[in-house]
């Protein structure tokens, strides 16, 4: 079954939630390879390191997919991320990881522009109507 053009996400909402997406994957790739990596003399700080990655990566994919969904409710968790992303780019600014600090500020700037865009709004809101 189509979706009618009434119930698809505008575009900014889709390209937003795509990239919370790619996020969260990076997330949990993040904890893995921090898993995979843990010794020993580490193993707490590892272990409970690679948890908290891992639980971020799928928290952030579920708010990803309920947001493609039009669930308002996961505006703040994902704005909330875009804004520590922002202060992580920051910490990068400067000699070899500057370029990191660019794509991440730039990710985490798209985000927030698709989510605020006006259309977004007006279909998180509509969505949110409907739903109460």
């Amino acid at each position: 079954m189509i979706d009618s053009p009434e119930d698809r996400s505008p575009a900014p909402l889709t390209v937003a939630a795509s990239l919370a997406a790619v996020q969260a994957l990076v997330l949990l790739g993040y904890g893995i390879l921090e898993l995979t990596n843990t010794s020993t003399e580490r193993l707490a700080m590892g272990l409970t390191s690679a948890l908290f990655f891992v639980l971020y990566g799928l928290a952030l994919g579920w708010g990803a997919w309920l947001l493609s969904r039009g669930s308002s409710g996961a505006r703040s968790p994902i704005v909330l991320t875009q804004l520590i992303l922002l202060g992580v780019a920051w910490s990068f600014r400067g000699g070899e990881t500057t370029m990191v600090a660019i794509v991440v500020a730039a990710v985490a700037v798209v985000v927030l522009a698709g989510i605020f865009h006006p259309a977004s709004i007006e279909r998180l809101d509509e969505r949110a109507a409907m739903d109460d």
